[in-house]
């Protein structure tokens, strides 16, 4: 059922070669880096839902490193976060970029894909 030709070594067996390896291994790292920032910026979410206190030293570092990805996606709707009388609030923007580079991250898992053959 496998499509693609393997390499038979002597003394290990069959093996794909260096190549495939190489686009599988970027594959799943790109995956990774974007499996991080979808943590992070759900994460962002949350702790915004939660009316986390933006003083603290973690909350503050989450949200700075998670902003530059959020930015470009401020402005898309004319609603960027749904504030409550609590303090928390949902932040629309970031929800915007969770899905906006959930879509890169499939694109580019798809063109990396395409070298995998």
């Amino acid at each position: 059922m496998n499509d693609r030709p393997t390499v038979v070594n002597p003394v290990d067996g069959p093996t794909e070669p260096a190549a495939w390896r190489l686009w599988l291994f970027l594959g799943r790292l790109v995956m990774l880096l974007f499996g991080v920032l979808q943590a992070a910026l759900i994460l962002r979410i949350v702790l915004l839902l939660l009316a986390a206190d933006q003083s603290n030293a973690i909350v503050d570092d989450i949200l700075r490193a998670t902003a530059p990805f959020v930015d470009p996606f401020k402005g898309m709707f004319k609603i960027n976060d749904l504030p409550t009388e609590a303090g928390s609030f949902l932040d629309i923007a970031a929800i915007a970029a969770l899905v906006g580079w959930s879509i890169v991250e499939a694109i580019v898992v798809a063109i990396l894909s395409l070298f995998d053959r």
